[in-house]
């Protein structure tokens, strides 16, 4: 997924409170109130965007989260994370679900809260830990808000742990059209050979319940045309679905999405249509 950008882009949102001491771990530190967060995100995803969800337990679903912050922060599996998922987890509109890398914000703009799709950040789970950081102190009881470990420090700590999970029940539960939004500027690649997407979510998909795979490689406004489809990284995925036996397309700078992205650049050569 995408999902490697939730874990990657939340820092700097909760680093405010550490003060000056020393971090011993390369990443920021527990997102401040982050109970108020999770609890506050599950009763307005009931209440605004899945009315239909009322019947899920908001306190019961943090009650289950919690649990892993009792654990060493290098000591956190996918595993920890399943009651909540169980508690949290929905069906996926056919059709409907996004996976991403590096383009999240782009992503998220496109989905418009459900509404076009639904991608991870947009399902319950997905929304509770999205641009947020937790672990528990290393030899203490309490939540660490001065640093926290990222797969450099330890690939077992939690937040690291929660978006494998949660990628892998993404993945398990999207049916229909599978659509991929890639980044072509990205220097290393659009498409990530070792990430979230390609390590927790491509593997799970359900052969049974997806008719198609469609890709997008956008690229920014003014920025580098790096890859395209049937190029370095993409081509390496699309021969990747081929060999998993599912029936694929790929396309450059999709229209809608580039139109959006043209709102903020709309003098830009790059965002000259022809009439």
């Amino acid at each position: 997924m995408g999902a490697a950008g939730c874990a990657l882009l939340l820092g700097l949102l909760a680093a405010g409170g550490a003060g000056g001491a020393h971090a011993q771990w390369g990443g920021p530190g527990t997102s401040l109130h982050l109970p108020s967060i999770l609890r506050g995100r599950c009763a307005e995803y009931l209440a605004l965007v899945a009315p239909q969800l009322r019947d899920k337990n908001c306190t019961a679903i943090w009650e289950a989260f919690k649990m892993v912050l009792d654990k060493d922060p290098c000591s956190v599996l996918p595993s920890d994370y399943d009651l909540f998922m169980n508690l949290s987890r929905h069906s996926i509109p056919r059709d409907k679900s996004l996976f991403w890398e590096n383009n999240q914000f782009l992503v998220t703009s496109y989905a418009e809260n459900t509404r076009r799709f639904m991608p991870l950040q947009d399902v319950l789970y997905g929304r509770s830990g999205d641009l947020l950081n937790w672990c528990r102190q290393k030899n203490a009881s309490g939540l660490d808000y001065q640093s926290c470990p990222t797969s450099e420090d330890c690939e077992d700590n939690a937040v690291n742990s929660f978006w494998k999970r949660a990628s892998m029940q993404y993945s398990k539960d999207s049916s229909g059209v599978i659509h991929v939004m890639l980044n072509g500027s990205e220097p290393t690649g659009a498409y990530p050979v070792k990430g979230f997407f390609a390590d927790f979510e491509v593997p799970y998909f359900q052969k049974d319940k997806i008719t198609r795979i469609e890709i997008w490689v956008m690229h920014e406004i003014g920025g580098p045309k790096v890859e395209s489809c049937g190029e370095g990284s993409v081509k390496i995925l699309e021969e990747r679905l081929k060999t998993m036996g599912f029936q694929y397309s790929c396309i450059d700078d999709y229209l809608p999405v580039k139109l959006l992205q043209c709102v903020d650049h709309s003098t830009h050569p790059d965002c000259a249509f022809n009439s």
